[in-house]
């Protein structure tokens, strides 16, 4: 499996730890833990890298629908990486999104928890 989650039905946080190649059946795991958690109003996701690889083609297309779905439900995304092209990949994503996105090196988790607590 690519994809670890944990939610947090408090904070309306849901972390998602990402590593090797996503999947098209990483995002049928995704998508009920995201709305379950809007039910309750806007999210915001912690989405960490670890060894990560990029995605599979139909994780990119499952990716698209997703974001298409859901540009309106998440408030914050906070993406945590390793590589340049990851940082690179938070920027690419911001005009697809109603979302604030940014990025952080692996060394700043606590910065990007800390980011996503903000108002």
């Amino acid at each position: 499996m690519a994809i670890e989650l944990q939610a947090d039905a408090e904070t309306g946080t849901l972390e998602v730890l990402a590593s090797g190649k996503l999947t098209a059946e990483d995002y049928h795991q995704f998508e009920p833990a995201v709305a379950e958690l809007i039910e309750s109003g806007k999210i915001k996701i912690l989405f960490q890298m670890h060894d990560f690889h990029g995605w599979e083609t139909g994780a990119m297309w499952e990716d698209i629908k997703f974001a298409a779905r859901h540009c309106r439900d998440i408030k914050k995304i906070a993406m945590i990486g390793e590589k340049n092209w990851e940082k690179w990949m938070a920027m690419i994503c911001k005009p697809f999104t109603l979302s604030q996105i940014k990025y952080f090196d692996s060394t700043e988790a606590p910065q990007a928890r800390q980011w996503l607590a903000e108002t």
